[in-house]
């Protein structure tokens, strides 16, 4: 019997699984639908030797000096400060949006101060800001909404950003000034030698078993466990007994070309005419040399693996009431993107990871191999203090 059982080897299953073998020195079965660990940020090298993202461009920001002391026992970094540009009418511009941005898309010279005069003129009063379209238009006005915002999102999440909850573009914030990093955290970097090995590090403990290829709901009356940390679709737990949640999925185009460099920066947006969202080019995030270089072009799709819960009200209602089967289920701890239905940075889930340990070690006696350590302590210290 293993005294845990984690489905999803992604970030929230890894870091449990080290978690509760490393401190809590109990048996962990890690299993995965997928023939790898590392979910999706899971990378490897192609056939032309480049260190590539299967499912798209991760790149690890964090403000949390936790969350880099905890991952930095597992990899080294490589700086790096994300850069995107955005293709609109012919050119690439900076985004987030930044003065830079706007003095090449309409060739101004505005300074900082004028550029707050021009967002000031072309913002449109919202009482409340509820949505998607209402976090741009109420900051920039409703003609860069169209040119860089309201294509993107639609071809992203398949709905109109009317539709969408506000937390979708109130991501991106807007600069008047010349900054144009894609985030502005502190701690900017990528793992020196990618994420897989990360994850293969963090795991590389005995008392976890790794299962890939494995579905939950194959083995889920087979093998015998204690405990339960469910990652998945928090509906398919529930075998979609409310209905299903909406995910929205990817699909991913990979080519490698015989050229140096294919374009300037490691990702471009494509927020107007074409099919794709945008293409990441990974040797701007490697660092790597190479006379050829590898793409991935990403097309956003229903059809697939759930990536991104859709942030909408009628899903948040059902998600609510997926929750309250949850909370009923003493036995189960639901963690990650998938089954808390939010859209979680790699690093809010690894934080959330944490977070659930700390509860874990509050509300549950050890078992195992740990309480006969505790009790051998306690017997040993009870030996030195009792005369002979």
């Amino acid at each position: 019997m293993f005294d845990w059982l984690i489905v999803g080897a992604g970030f929230a299953g890894s870091v449990l699984a080290e978690r509760i073998a490393s401190r809590r020195h109990e048996s962990v079965l890690l299993i995965d639908r997928r023939n790898h660990i590392g979910g999706n940020a899971y990378d490897c090298y192609d056939e032309a030797g480049i260190l590539v993202h299967r499912y798209g461009p991760h790149i690890f920001h964090t403000n949390a000096r936790s969350i880099i002391d905890y991952l930095s026992q597992f990899t080294k970094w490589r700086p790096y400060e994300h850069r995107v540009l955005s293709s609109v009418d012919g050119k690439l511009l900076p985004i987030p949006i930044n003065l830079d941005t706007i003095n090449r898309l309409y060739d101004l010279e505005l300074t900082p101060e004028q550029l707050e005069e021009f967002f000031a003129s072309r913002r449109e009063t919202v009482e409340e800001v509820r949505t998607a379209e209402d976090v741009v238009v109420s900051t920039v006005g409703r003609e860069l909404y169209e040119k860089f915002f309201r294509g993107y999102t639609r071809k992203q999440w398949g709905v109109d950003p009317a539709q969408l909850s506000k937390s979708v573009t109130a991501r991106v914030p807007t600069r008047t000034n010349r900054d144009d990093r894609y985030f502005g955290d502190t701690f900017q970097n990528m793992p020196a030698g990618g994420y897989t090995r990360m994850f293969q590090r963090m795991l590389d403990n005995p008392r976890i078993k790794i299962m890939l290829q494995t579905d939950y709901r194959e083995i889920r009356e087979k093998i015998p466990f204690q405990q339960m940390i469910y990652t998945g679709p928090i509906d398919e737990y529930f075998d979609w007994s409310l209905g299903r949640l909406p995910y929205r999925s990817l699909r991913f185009d990979h080519e490698t070309l015989d050229c140096e460099q294919f374009q300037p920066v490691a990702v471009v947006n494509y927020p107007q005419t074409e099919n794709y969202t945008r293409i990441t080019e990974y040797k701007h995030l490697t660092g790597q040399q190479s006379p050829k270089t590898s793409l991935t072009y990403e097309y956003p799709t229903d059809i697939g693996d759930p990536y991104y819960p859709v942030p909408r009200a009628e899903n948040e209602a059902l998600y609510k009431r997926y929750e309250a089967l949850a909370a009923a289920c003493s036995d189960v701890w639901f963690v990650g993107r998938l089954a808390t239905y939010r859209y979680y940075n790699m690093d809010q889930v690894v934080g959330q990871a944490l977070a659930t340990f700390a509860r874990i070690q509050q509300s549950l006696p050890a078992t195992g191999t740990v309480q006969m350590l505790t009790q051998r302590t306690m017997l040993g210290q009870h030996s030195e203090q009792s005369p002979t």
